[in-house]
């Protein structure tokens, strides 16, 4: 319901999600007669739903409540009983009602109200970045709602869920939420992703989706051109994000390298026996500090996790281009085969660019493929202040992007460009019933052999939408606000006497962790040992409490090494909209429940 609306007008054209579905499934005859012909699917009243939120905020795991009364008109007459049929004849349509066509704005309209209403009270009744409890309790309260002796059926489904939904989420809008590269969606990137929603276009296909193909096309071209490729020799796709990204640069760096070196097309012929003359072992290389989904496209691919070397990091967690040189005459001497490089822009921890020229250039001399992974750091390249941080990206081969990080959209909004379009030619894939030669010759154009999906969202929509509103400009100025944020936050970590900060911050990250107090000022080697195991056991237990209160949603990682005093805390500061005040609140939280942490370990 919106806040201006009359709530008497309001209840003489909406009934109440009890009296649509009663708590039964849909066409039971007693609840569709109940509802009058004009009825319409939507939420109690706001001042009902208040209330009823409040008496529910008395516990986190506590259920959902039942939704409030329908407010009552007692002039209205009740239908005669003739009328049922008609009745459940009008909510059926409405229930079954779709969301395209001329009438599709009218039928999706009330349920949109009747979701914003639920996200309301679902906020309202969690009250910060997360409800407080532990999984278990998430668990009961949802089986409770869903699947339990009582779950929500019915018309009131959408209105109860969506409050569940709301209720049991981490906000990342909430300033204490900032654990995870999970941004907080811009409302307008949101709102066009719905227009995408309804319409449901997908791009495998010119005939399901004109404009989004074109719209997709004029997208990628302006994308390209930011990441420093010629937009017209370049190519590219969206995708879920950066594994999925990431697992399209190997497989083309897989296909054209080592299928130059083995003579066979990789994509048709498989992965050649690895160690024999005509095709050595497969290498790919990147850092210790890189993404995860590397091992596991080398996996996907056919080459094994064990293909991949990793190459040592700095303090900052940045590639050492030395020691890359290093592992790369080694591949040599064993007769090995580089097959790609991958260079992060923006790990995960730190946010930390490895040097992407070096890279470049050493993948050049070695006749390997350079894929960067920019999912995270690509959003630099919309501040004047920050991209330079990124100088030699369009040296690259491929690169991945993600705008569901640094780029406020909902995901998935993932990017994946290659430099040369000829490059892409192994994905190249003729379905004669969704792009045959024919079509194409007649002008139809087909984005299938882009991608490694068949039905695919028009995930461009969002972001093109976000682009013409605000603009690089006005996208740069939340990329820097976010920095500075960080840079704040960590002189704060820096300053207070029981917090030690890893390093600075690069992006819009950093690590760091709460110090118990020492037995000692000096310490032999077994004690520091064991002060540094006592450190990592605190600062996990001080996250998860933090988590069981409700009060914050810190990250948690580990530096690369071995032994004790590697657990680190993180915060990602994606809120555009968090003040320096807010994050000095949530260390301070941090530092409290460090001192609980101890408390109880003293007992």
């Amino acid at each position: 319901m919106r806040p201006d609306t009359d709530t008497d007008t309001e209840t003489e054209k909406v009934a109440s999600a009890p009296d649509l579905a009663a708590g039964a499934a849909l066409g039971t005859a007693p609840d569709l007669a109940a509802a009058p012909a004009s009825a319409a699917p939507a939420p109690a009243s706001a001042s009902a739903s208040a209330s009823a939120s409040a008496s529910a905020a008395k516990s986190a795991t506590e259920s959902i409540p039942e939704p409030s009364a329908e407010p009552t008109r007692e002039s209205a007459p009740e239908p005669p009983p003739e009328s049922a049929p008609v009745a459940r004849a009008d909510v059926r349509a409405r229930v079954t009602a779709l969301s395209g066509g001329t009438g599709g704005a009218d039928a999706l309209a009330p349920l949109v109200d009747t979701v914003m209403d639920a996200l309301a009270r679902g906020a309202r009744r969690r009250g910060g970045p997360i409800a407080p409890g532990r999984p278990g309790d998430v668990a009961a309260a949802v089986g409770e709602v869903f699947g339990g002796p009582a779950a929500v059926t019915g018309a009131e489904a959408l209105d109860r869920l969506t409050e569940l939904l709301a209720h049991g989420s981490a906000d990342p809008a909430d300033a204490s939420c900032a654990a995870h590269l999970h941004c907080p969606p811009l409302a307008i990137a949101v709102a066009a992703d719905l227009a995408v929603s309804a319409l449901n276009p997908s791009q495998d296909s010119w005939d399901q989706a004109p404009a989004a193909t074109a719209l997709e096309s004029l997208l990628l071209k302006e994308l390209a051109a930011l990441v420093g490729y010629e937009p017209e020799r370049a190519a590219g796709v969206l995708t879920s994000g950066g594994t999925e990204s990431n697992l399209m640069g190997l497989m083309l760096a897989r296909d054209r390298v080592l299928g130059a070196a083995s003579g066979r097309q990789i994509e048709l012929t498989g992965v050649p026996g690895a160690g024999t003359d005509r095709a050595p072992r497969p290498r790919i290389l990147a850092s210790a500090a890189a993404h995860f989904s590397v091992q596991r496209a080398a996996a996907l691919l056919g080459l094994g996790e064990y293909a991949v070397l990793s190459v040592p990091v700095d303090r900052q967690l940045r590639m050492d281009t030395e020691a890359l040189a290093d592992v790369l005459d080694s591949c040599g001497e064993r007769g090995e085969l580089p097959v790609a490089i991958v260079a992060t822009a923006g790990t995960t921890d730190t946010g930390s660019i490895d040097p992407l020229r070096a890279c470049a250039a050493l993948a050049a001399e070695h006749g390997a493929w350079l894929h960067v992974d920019a999912a995270y750091g690509g959003g630099a390249l919309l501040s004047d202040r920050l991209a330079p941080l990124l100088d030699g990206l369009g040296l690259a081969d491929s690169v991945s992007l993600d705008w569901h990080k640094l780029g406020w959209q909902p995901a998935a909004a993932g990017v994946f460009l290659v430099r040369r379009s000829e490059t892409y030619a192994s994905l190249a894939r003729r379905a004669v019933y969704l792009n045959p030669a024919d079509d194409e010759e007649a002008g139809y154009p087909s984005l299938l052999g882009l991608s490694l999906r068949t039905t695919r969202r028009a995930d461009a929509f969002k972001i093109a939408v976000t682009l013409r509103t605000l603009g690089r400009e006005g996208l740069g100025r939340l990329v820097d606000a976010c920095r500075e944020l960080a840079v704040s936050g960590a002189r704060a970590v820096a300053d207070h006497p029981r917090l030690e900060l890893h390093s600075e911050p690069v992006l819009t990250a950093f690590l760091f962790r709460y110090l118990p107090e020492r037995p000692t000022d000096t310490m032999d080697t077994a004690e520091s040992a064991e002060y540094e195991a006592r450190c990592d056991a605190v600062n996990a237990a001080l996250r998860r409490r933090l988590l069981r209160e409700g009060s914050a949603v810190v990250g948690r990682t580990e530096l690369p090494g071995e032994g004790p005093g590697r657990v680190r805390l993180k915060l990602t500061l994606l809120n555009p909209h968090t003040t320096a005040t807010e994050v000095k609140r949530l260390l301070d939280a941090v530092v409290a429940a460090g001192r609980a942490e101890e408390k109880e370990e003293a007992r």
